[in-house]
């Protein structure tokens, strides 16, 4: 078998689409709400490097995906289904048939409807590449001929215009060869056009369309957009800003499905149970006992594509935030032993607010590998023009993206032994809780001041966000170097969406002795504040002790203070499947104690550095 590797990437970047036909012998059942599909044969189709047969030996065709109920749609769409595939088979005749049951919905009914008034009168099928064998060249034309000896078809579509036989990927048969035939009919025609070379034109172009659309796509986890813009004839330009608007509006992205877990199921996962499991990998009560949650963590490596260290607590369940302890000792968990209590009423341990967040940056949950997010860099420009001969100066569209990788971080608590084998349920979610605050607390300090290489790079370290410097050695905070705070992402164009200051508790203090007018008495710089949130020139101001007040500047050593300002959407917080358990009994086993460790893979990035300026020498004595 001759491979072509080159063909064969480029067939297997994405789904192949074909068109399909009613079963004009066995078609529609009314009654029954079904009908039969021819959808596939061995009739060659145009593709990039020559012309794609499907071969239909039994041993070929990959029937898995369609005979396990797969889903009709409407135009590709996965999220338009219509109807459940409920039989496939491969004909005598080397054509593929499969018999749809349309369901009872409006939508359905619909499509259904007008399949059986003969208004939708066309279907698609799509289909994976899996390996392929180059046979000798056609006679006529001396095109090569690739058999598809290993494919899968794994949807079929009713379409309003079925996908060019000829080229293949998202043209219209029907809207290109009118336009040919008329013409080929033309009075007093030009040289005949070379149809062939056309449509070697065509295909080369279209190839290069997809292929880019796809790459863009993957990049970002948007492949479920790809396929529909190929077949609308997006233009790769366009697809660009498709998909910097998918990215860019949506303020929590799940890159990839949940578990999905039901409530009751989120309730039923026991984190004790677990770690009685890890800690204990010997003992069949203990995995007994824990079958369910070893079973959740199965599905989650599934979903994210990583294997756990211990066990992966699904992203479904990671909710709270508290901390140690221990049975014995009351300040350490002996008052959840065996006792009527109530987690909600647990006075957990003070801790820094994690702010960003509440301040309105971006997260994104899920991720599986890296990411990188197109942005837009530069604009067209505009021109007024002397008169209506004169030509416009090209103005093109410049585009950048936001990279963000998997950076581990860790938290861990300690718990007795006595505790995970008697505390009541509720010390699930304080052991949860503790953990889930810790790493928030770790990822939100790194946002603001993280120094990057193993840990992100934060706010304070991003290249090319504004700067207000006080002076040579630091200098109280004033009104001024609040507003030129502001007036640096308005100069950028950043000033819009979540907009507001963000500092700890010191320049809080200071500021509300600061006024806005000192000279005449004016309001103080900062007014109000609940729950660490105020307000600072019309903006919403955010005050914790995330943000440093250690900072240097000349010979102000270690009492310096950040002041950061700007659209805090623009902040993206990246995390990378669930949470990765693992519980080390050996470490504390002299005091009957164990280590239940968290690890969480995150980055963080700002989409536009324009949108944030920060003040890194604020002094508050």
């Amino acid at each position: 078998m001759e491979q072509n590797s080159e063909l064969l990437r480029a067939l297997a970047g994405g789904p192949l689409h074909r068109a399909a036909a009613l079963d004009q012998d066995r078609a529609i059942d009314e009654e029954a709400r079904t009908v039969w599909y021819a959808f596939s044969s061995e009739e060659p189709v145009l593709r990039w490097d020559g012309y794609e047969v499907l071969d239909h030996a039994p041993e070929s065709v990959r029937l898995g995906r369609l005979q396990d109920g797969a889903a009709f749609l409407v135009n590709h769409d996965t999220n338009d289904q219509v109807g459940v595939i409920e039989r496939v088979e491969i004909g005598s005749d080397r054509r593929g048939r499969a018999l749809v049951r349309f369901g009872k919905s409006a939508r359905a009914d619909e499509i259904f409807r007008d399949v059986v008034d003969g208004v939708r009168r066309h279907a698609s099928f799509g289909y994976w590449v899996h390996a392929l064998d180059k046979q000798e060249s056609r006679s006529e034309g001396g095109d090569p001929v690739y058999r598809v000896v290993d494919w899968e078809p794994f949807e079929i579509s009713s379409v309003a215009v079925p996908a060019d036989a000829t080229v293949g990927v998202g043209r219209s048969a029907d809207l290109d060869e009118p336009e040919l035939q008329e013409e080929a009919t033309m009075e007093n025609k030009t040289p005949e056009v070379d149809v062939r070379q056309v449509e070697a034109g065509a295909v080369q172009k279209e190839r290069e369309r997809a292929n880019e659309i796809r790459s863009i796509a993957k990049s970002h986890g948007l492949d479920s957009l790809a396929d529909k813009h190929i077949t609308d004839g997006t233009t790769v330009d366009e697809f660009r800003m498709v998909a910097l608007e998918a990215l860019g509006q949506v303020r929590k992205v799940d890159a990839t499905p949940e578990v999905g877990m039901s409530e009751r199921d989120i309730q039923r996962f026991s984190w004790l149970k677990a770690v009685r499991a890890l800690a204990n990998p010997n003992d069949r009560r203990a995995q007994d006992e824990a079958a369910f949650e070893l079973e959740c963590s199965r599905a989650a490596e599934k979903a994210t594509g990583r294997a756990a260290q211990g066990l992966m607590v699904p992203h479904d369940v990671l909710v709270g935030s508290q901390r140690d302890l221990v049975v014995g000792t009351a300040a350490s968990g002996g008052y959840l032993k065996g006792t009527d209590h109530m987690a909600s009423a647990f006075i957990d341990v003070l801790r820094n607010k994690s702010m960003c967040v509440q301040m309105g940056a971006t997260q994104m949950n899920g991720l599986v590998g890296d990411v990188a997010i197109p942005k837009r860099t530069a604009g067209a420009t505009a021109y007024w023009l002397s008169t209506e001969a004169t030509a416009i100066t090209e103005g093109a569209n410049t585009f950048g993206q936001v990279s963000l990788s998997p950076k581990i971080v860790g938290a861990y608590v300690d718990i007795s032994y006595k505790l995970s084998k008697q505390s009541s349920p509720d010390a699930d979610m304080l052991v949860q809780n503790d953990i889930a605050a810790s790493l928030a607390t770790a990822i939100d300090l790194a946002a603001l001041h993280g120094g990057g290489s193993e840990e992100p790079t934060g706010l304070a370290s991003v290249s090319g966000i504004g700067s207000v410097a006080g002076g040579t050695n630091g200098l109280a905070p004033t009104y001024a170097h609040i507003l030129e705070l502001e007036q640096d992402v308005a100069v950028a164009n950043a000033d819009i969406g979540s907009l507001g200051y963000l500092t700890n508790p010191k320049v809080r203090y200071k500021l509300k002795q600061t006024y806005t007018n000192a000279t005449y008495g004016d309001k103080p710089i900062w007014m109000g504040g609940v729950n660490g949130m105020g307000e600072v020139n019309g903006y919403k101001a955010g005050c914790t002790n995330q943000v440093s007040s250690a900072l240097t500047k000349g010979t102000s050593s270690g009492v310096c203070s950040a002041i950061f300002f700007g659209n805090w959407a623009d902040l993206i917080l990246a995390t990378w499947g669930g949470l990765d358990l693992i519980v080390d009994p050996y470490s504390l086993s002299n005091y009957g104690i164990l280590r239940i460790v968290g690890l969480q893979a995150v980055d963080v990035n700002v989409r536009h550095a324009g949108s944030f300026s920060v003040m890194l020498d604020a002094l508050t004595a």
